[in-house]
């Protein structure tokens, strides 16, 4: 099914692979963006570059393109949705990337409760207060976290009919963010021993080409004003997560076992935390035909790439990870 599809925001990581998955089955796009990101290597399309909140002068232009269907892929906040539902015609199919944080589950994780049975369908409890790491500034996200509310996007992209897809944790090439480096960094230095904690933690995540497939089948396949989990269906625990990037790397440590209080600050993922943050997404299967790949191969590309490309200016302190295996084994 051939369509116009204009893209707000596709020049990183998963609205790239986005572009590339919407391009490769033959859709026209525009990709709308600030032009601030290299967006060198991605297909011959149209370009519109523009802020988001200045969207509005710029509607002519989109209706010009004709489009039948639009992906947000960077509305963060209730105006970022508004900017961009106030451009496009309301004849235009509408599809938003959000996130499995709109979950109640996710205020559990992070005060240290239990409050929903998992795997969390599309039906399980929402959030009722603000994001609970609203504060935090992840690496590479050049946004201000305190206007982040995927539920206010969520709700104005609905009002408008729009099909919802809620992403989880999303690794893979072009990841800014770094999502391995919290191991690969160990892995640069050499490290032999890795103290961690009992790395049970359920966490959804998904392989960013992956993502995008299911992105892509939402918006031919998905009706109007529904919602959908896109994420691995096993749910695989933090720590073989972990041994995974490990066996990618072709790096032999030992993962030394320590008590939580000790657990280095970024390897927290790996102590206990009573809430799974784990997403079902058998509506995806059932109504999209969209099954995510088996995960250990998706994790061992993405290690492949990340190590190929380093982050500028990684720190070599491990002075906390020979606290916590002194801690645990009297050495380091």
């Amino acid at each position: 099914m051939f369509m116009r599809i204009v893209v707000l925001g596709g020049t990183r990581f998963i609205g790239r692979a986005l572009v590339g998955e919407l391009h490769a089955s033959g859709h026209e796009l525009l990709l709308v963006h600030r032009g601030v990101h290299d967006a060198g290597d991605l297909p011959e399309i149209e370009h519109l570059h523009t802020d988001r909140r200045n969207l509005a002068a710029h509607r002519g232009s989109i209706a010009r393109f004709r489009p039948d269907a639009a992906i947000d892929m960077s509305a963060m906040a209730k105006a970022d949705a508004e900017a961009a539902t106030a451009a496009l015609d309301g004849s235009v199919s509408l599809l938003v990337a959000s996130s499995a944080d709109v979950y109640r589950a996710c205020t559990a994780v992070h005060a240290g409760t239990v409050t929903d049975p998992v795997p969390l369908t599309e039906d399980a409890a929402l959030r009722s207060e603000p994001p609970p790491d609203a504060d935090e500034v992840p690496p590479g996200w050049d946004f201000d976290p305190a206007r982040y509310e995927k539920l206010d996007v969520e709700r104005i992209y609905l009002e408008r009919g729009a099909i919802v897809c809620r992403l989880p944790m999303v690794y893979g090439e072009h990841d800014y963010k770094r999502r391995e480096e919290f191991i690969l960094r160990r892995v640069r230095a050499g490290r032999t021993r890795i103290p961690v904690g009992a790395g049970s933690f359920r966490w959804s995540r998904g392989y960013a080409p992956e993502i995008a497939r299911g992105l892509r089948l939402a918006l031919e396949r998905a009706d109007a004003g529904d919602a959908f989990n896109l994420a691995e269906p096993e749910g695989a625990p933090v720590g073989q997560w972990v041994g995974a990037i490990l066996e990618a790397a072709r790096h032999d440590a030992a993962l030394v076992r320590v008590a939580d209080e000790h657990v280095p600050e970024d390897l927290g993922l790996t102590t206990t935390i009573p809430q799974d943050w784990w997403v079902d997404s058998t509506k995806a299967r059932e109504q999209l035909g969209w099954t995510h790949a088996p995960w250990r191969p998706c994790v061992a590309r993405s290690v492949a790439w990340h190590l190929e490309n380093p982050p500028a200016g990684g720190t070599e302190d491990f002075g906390a990870d020979d606290a916590a295996l002194h801690a645990a084994h009297g050495g380091g």
